[in-house]
């Protein structure tokens, strides 16, 4: 997506979430793009969640970390 679309998307995403009372499940690759938008997070490695909770969280989670990042 380039950055006008992500930009729409995340304002419907927040629109939904805060005006509709909805829950948004969006699956995403974009790092960045997901941590400023989600206020919850699940990460995946191979169908395994590694993590999930904030964006601060998850971020600072070893094992997601090492996973998608190489750092022990």
């Amino acid at each position: 997506m380039s950055a006008p679309e992500r930009e729409r998307l995340a304002a419907v995403v927040r629109r939904l979430a805060e005006e509709e009372g909805c829950a948004v499940l969006l699956v995403e690759h974009n790092v960045a793009f997901v941590m400023d938008l989600c206020t919850r997070v699940v990460v995946l490695d191979l169908g395994t969640v590694l993590a999930e909770g904030t964006p601060a969280g998850v971020r600072a989670d070893p094992l997601v970390r090492e996973a998608y990042l190489g750092a022990t």
